[in-house]
């Protein structure tokens, strides 16, 4: 079943209009037919399951079957606090940290990143980013399209992830493992959690000093992992963690 966002606005009661770029991608690329069924997700996150109703020049109209079917996201909002790797490794993250759940996603500018971001180019990415970050909502039947923000130097965005709930902080150079073991052990209850990943570089020294006050830092083992890499190891952990703890309420 193919998911589709919508705004409030375009909900009338029991009519959802779908409009824009996904007008074409129902009609000529998809080939729906009437009585086809959709999930449609508002900007609020409430989930309904429609059915193609009628096709106008510039709109599709979908009949509301049932309001409120079951939601997608996990019990916590996880915000990503990613150092800007090279390439499209950014992309890769965003794609996957997408469908693995997190909530926002946030670049963050750090004295290590190997790429320097002019603002020019920046606004290009930031654009490039949310789509991609829309395109994989949509893949994994999320309720929300999460927030890529533009790119955020490491103090304002140190400050920001403090605020975001629990701050965990992945450190190459942390080692054992009894403060991961603490780290899920600390995730019940928890309604926000942030991630902070350092870029390819690794975090500069005093960044994860800066870092320390106010965060749990831990170990994800005695491998070094790329960065993109840490960020999905992550967040596939959280994801089952949350996702179980959830499961036994």
């Amino acid at each position: 079943m193919y998911q589709f966002f919508v705004e409030d606005e375009q909900i009338f009661g029991d009519t959802v209009r779908i409009t824009g770029t996904d007008v074409n991608h129902i009609r000529n690329v998809l080939r729906m037919r009437h009585g086809e069924r959709v999930r449609v997700s508002s900007a609020q996150g409430t989930n309904y399951l429609c059915s193609v109703a009628d096709f106008e020049e510039e709109a599709v109209l979908l009949d509301v079957v049932e309001a409120g079917i079951g939601g997608t996201e996990l019990p916590a909002d996880i915000y990503l606090f990613q150092g800007i790797p090279k390439g499209e490794r950014m992309e890769t993250v965003i794609e996957k940290a997408v469908e693995l759940g997190v909530h926002e996603i946030i670049p963050v500018a750090m004295r290590r990143c190997v790429v320097r971001l002019d603002e020019k180019k920046a606004a290009k990415k930031e654009a490039r980013w949310q789509e991609i970050a829309r395109s994989a909502a949509k893949q994994a039947k999320r309720s929300i399209v999460p927030r890529v923000h533009p790119v955020m130097e490491f103090g304002p965005a140190a400050e920001y992830a403090g605020r975001c709930g629990l701050l965990l902080v992945p450190y190459e150079n942390e080692e054992g493992m009894a403060a991961t073991r603490e780290v899920f052990a600390a995730l019940k209850g928890a309604g926000s959690i942030s991630v902070f990943i350092g870029p390819e570089g690794g975090f500069a020294e005093e960044e994860i000093d800066a870092l320390r006050g106010r965060s749990r830092v831990f170990s994800l083992g005695k491998r070094i992992l790329r960065t993109d890499t840490a960020s999905i190891a992550v967040l596939s952990m959280l994801m089952l963690a949350l996702e179980m703890q959830d499961g036994e309420e």
